[in-house]
């Protein structure tokens, strides 16, 4: 297990805890297995508290309409409810924006499966707020999401490693679908196909023990009846499998119309140059709007009543209302959303899914009623197909119908439309509505890995902080001897405030040089204005890189978000060749932490990371200096510095925040860490 310094422990309970299971010596895999239990049980407590306060927000938002009437109270309530959804996420927890699932990929692919504890609660209270004042937005994704901030604290408190760690997010996300639909099995089969992208022995028995273990919980304070019952239709006639064929297709194309107007809404959102607050607040009132057009405002919430209605056994739904149902959902899911509120994707999907299959179902029925006997079938295929066509999730589709029928009549036309609808969906749209939102931040995965090596880095990694900039009032004679002084071929040009303004490159003094008036012009007079490109620090680097490509120029501006016009630094092409050591760095740091993983099996041994503390008496000193002190049964394997990993030797000096990497017997390990991090006495 991986040891921090005291100043970089991840919580105040991992000490204790880490000591007893050293004392105790549990097998690996029955630790990995206890904290999958715990895991489960704590989603699915969080589970039970996050609908909890799903009723008591509901209840006050009916309140609140029976005082001050439906139409104004639906309005209001919805309109603080983002307002304040708004403040939580911009001020506290800006992870806990959308619908989640993005986040969790993202913390396993890039981040060893860290995420910040403090998730789960502004989750929770952003989503309750979301859906109980009548978003549209499933529960599952803030569930998926908090389940998955547990498992990644409790692996940080025990110090596990990165795969462990990871592991423990996955089972997390299990617990939340499990606890959500009480599917356990879907759950499981969610976190390895969507989330982890894997499959293996190891995962498996992990994932599917939280995930009972959550549905376990949620059967005890709930109920043990699914989200939604769905009734065990049979594949009634041969005739009917062109007809879900059919259906497939358009789940196909609903999928990636979702996936396409959700995120065509956010980004219309994030160009909008108004805080966080104030979006959310507008995107619940349009979603209020979209609501009030049918008299049942079946488009807003969850909207799980209208899918049980829909694969009922006395299917009698309108044609005319599911396909005004179809489209209000789609929009009222995007102006949730969209807008940046919090809450899932799963169950708009389905609830979608549901009319799209009512409609096709009710068709067929009308056209053959003797082949198309049951419409209600055709809502649970197409309840199953959308979602695997949006998601690229078909296993997880068909298993969460087939988990909750109880039957396998239905699961030939269930196999054979998400199938179709998953393969023709990522052939028109090759990004799911998971991972596009990873690809609008330059992280490209496939199978819940990274693929670009520069992915992982932002641009404030690579960039030149010490960015020479000119004012706009300069000379074009001191602009010459400015670019001889600093051998650079192009600066940031600022105002008398320090706001970037423009860009000047050495071309265009050369075209201002040969004017006739050179002597009176000044950077204003040459440098490009207005329009400008950027990057900001907090971007992925790859980004940046394409702009760099996309324009030919050498250099970018660097701001931050908060500032966009405060330069804080340039990126040039030069760095890039930085950022590719550093890169190539962590992707050796993170082959490093598997075969410390691997290691960690050998009897009575220990991998443990030291941080080398300022001010320590380790600071200094070189190997051989510290090595008197060091136990007979240790191996000093890596120093990272920085963006460095060094191999150390005898005469290696070790510097403050160096992180030591020690192969060392378990009796060893307290001597180790006295000899590298004790302070020197004053």
């Amino acid at each position: 297990m991986t040891v921090h310094s005291p100043s970089q422990g991840p919580g105040w309970k991992g000490p204790w805890l880490r000591h007893y299971l050293d004392r105790v010596q549990p097998p690996d895999s029955l630790v990995l297995v206890t904290a999958a239990v715990f895991v489960g049980a704590g989603t699915g407590l969080g589970a039970v508290v996050f609908i909890w306060l799903l009723q008591q927000i509901s209840a006050l938002s009916l309140q609140i309409q029976n005082w001050i009437g439906p139409i104004v109270g639906l309005i209001l309530f919805m309109a603080v409810a983002g307002l304040i959804v708004g403040y939580l996420i911009d001020r506290f927890a800006s992870e806990a924006k959308g619908h989640g699932v993005p986040e969790v990929m993202e913390a396993i692919a890039l981040h060893n499966g860290r995420i910040r504890p403090r998730v789960a609660a502004f989750k929770v209270l952003a989503s309750s707020l979301t859906i109980g004042a009548g978003g549209s937005a499933g529960r599952e994704g803030p569930i998926v999401q908090v389940g998955s901030a547990l498992g990644s604290t409790l692996g940080q408190m025990l110090h596990f490693s990165a795969e462990r760690t990871q592991t423990l997010v996955a089972c997390g996300a299990a617990a939340g679908i499990a606890a959500t639909f009480n599917a356990p099995i879907a759950g499981a089969l969610f976190a390895l196909e969507v989330i982890l992208g894997k499959f293996t022995t190891r995962y498996f028995g992990a994932v599917v023990i939280s995930s009972v273990t959550a549905s376990i919980v949620g059967r005890a304070f709930l109920s043990d009846r699914p989200a939604f019952t769905v009734p065990a239709y049979p594949l009634h006639h041969l005739g009917e499998l062109p007809i879900y064929i059919v259906l497939g297709i358009l789940s196909a194309l609903v999928a990636v119309l979702f996936i396409r107007t959700l995120y065509g809404m956010e980004g219309f959102f994030d160009k909008q140059p108004v805080s966080l607050i104030y979006k959310t607040a507008v995107g619940m009132v349009l979603t209020a709007v979209v609501g009030l057009l049918l008299p049942g405002r079946q488009a807003l919430g969850p909207g799980l009543e209208f899918i049980g209605e829909t694969i009922a056994d006395d299917f009698a739904l309108p044609l005319g209302l599911m396909a005004v149902l179809l489209i209000l959902k789609l929009l009222s899911t995007v102006f949730t959303l969209g807008s940046g509120n919090s809450g899932g994707v799963f169950a708009p999907g389905l609830f979608m899914g549901a009319a799209l299959g009512g409609i096709v179902g009710s068709i067929a029925h009308n056209l053959w009623p003797t082949v198309a006997a049951n419409p209600g079938a055709y809502a649970i295929v197409g309840m199953a197909a959308v979602f695997a066509g949006a998601a690229r999730a078909p296993i997880t589709a068909v298993l969460i119908v087939f988990e909750m029928s109880n039957d396998y009549k239905l699961i030939l036309p269930l196999m054979l439309a998400t199938v179709i609808s998953t393969l023709l969906a990522e052939s028109i749209f090759s990004e799911s509505i998971y991972t596009l939102k990873l690809k609008l931040k330059g992280i490209a995965l496939k199978r819940g890995r990274d693929l670009d090596l520069m992915q992982g880095l932002t641009v404030g990694e690579a960039m030149t902080q010490d960015a020479y900039v000119v004012p706009i009032d300069m000379s074009l004679k001191q602009l010459g001897d400015y670019f001889q002084e600093t051998h650079s071929h192009s600066f940031p040009v600022v105002d008398k405030e320090m706001k970037l303004v423009g860009m000047v490159s050495i071309r265009d003094y050369e075209k201002g040089a040969a004017r006739p008036d050179c002597a009176q012009l000044t950077v204003a007079d040459i440098a490009t204005m207005g329009n400008l490109l950027v990057a900001f620090e907090d971007e992925p680097l790859s980004e940046a890189i394409q702009r760099l490509a996309l324009r030919g120029v050498n250099k970018l501006p660097v701001v931050t978000r908060s500032q966009p016009d405060k330069v804080v630094g340039v990126i040039r092409r030069r760095n890039i060749i930085k950022a590719y050591n550093i890169a190539l760095a962590r992707q050796g740091r993170a082959q490093f932490n598997v075969e410390k993983a691997r290691l960690r099996q050998v009897d009575h041994t220990e991998f443990v990371e030291i941080t080398i503390p300022a001010g320590g008496r380790a600071v200094g000193k070189t190997i051989a200096d510290l090595a008197p002190n060091l136990p007979e049964d240790c191996v000093l394997v890596s120093v990272r510095r920085g963006s460095r990993v060094l191999i150390p030797h005898g005469d290696t000096v070790l510097q403050p925040n160096d992180m030591v990497n020690i192969f060392v017997s378990e009796a060893d390990e307290t001597a180790v860490m006295r000899c590298l991090t004790e302070a020197v006495e004053e």
